[in-house]
């Protein structure tokens, strides 16, 4: 066949690919299914966030059931990452911007004992999150029932983590979950508009 037929029907075909896989990632990124006001994933009915009781960055204690009346936005991040959660940091941050107000957002720890206090306000620092953002620490063992109640497998040695922001409702349940990549700011800030109309 000739050099230059063989090219162009190389070069249609990647366009063609091209095509398909940006139509799919479009598709991941539509809001939630007809019915559902929400933009992300509608968690199922009655599923409590697991209660905890444990300290900040700051060394106060925080706990679920001491934020029920407002929702609360829950993230998964470790200290010491340099790409996906400073990311994920930001676009609470941003939401909580765009909400024009602030609530109770947390991030979960999944690496300690790397994750320490230190480490924790020198990255909310880093992403301009301090006092917007509270990291939730604790020992492996005190974390697991978080992990495993949110679903989220943490940072390991051969494993990254799940990078994924969950919303929960005033009541404490679980209402609202974005894959880390699809929890833009406007995104969140709107799911958390609904879930503040809720009585």
């Amino acid at each position: 066949m000739n050099p230059r037929v063989l090219l162009a029907l190389t070069l249609a075909s990647l366009l063609a690919l091209a095509g398909v896989v940006l139509a799919a990632s479009g598709r991941e990124r539509e809001p939630a299914p007809a019915g559902s006001a929400f933009a992300g994933a509608v968690m199922p009915k009655g599923v409590r966030a697991p209660d905890f009781s444990l300290h900040d960055q700051d060394g106060r204690r925080v706990s679920m059931r001491g934020l029920r009346g407002r929702p609360v936005v829950v993230t998964f991040l470790y200290t010491t990452c340099d790409n996906n959660c400073p990311t994920q940091a930001h676009q609470v941050r941003g939401a909580l911007d765009d909400l024009g107000r602030d609530l109770p957002a947390l991030a979960v720890a999944v690496d300690p004992p790397h994750d320490t206090a230190r480490r924790a306000r020198a990255f909310l620092s880093k992403t301009r999150s301090l006092g917007r953002l509270d990291f939730v620490l604790g020992s492996r063992e005190q974390l697991k029932r978080l992990w495993k109640g949110f679903a989220v497998r943490p940072q390991s040695v051969t494993q990254e983590h799940q990078s994924r922001v969950t919303l929960v409702d005033r009541r404490g349940f679980q209402r609202v979950g974005f894959p880390g990549p699809e929890a833009t700011p406007e995104r969140l800030a709107h799911d958390l508009r609904l879930l503040e109309r809720e009585r």
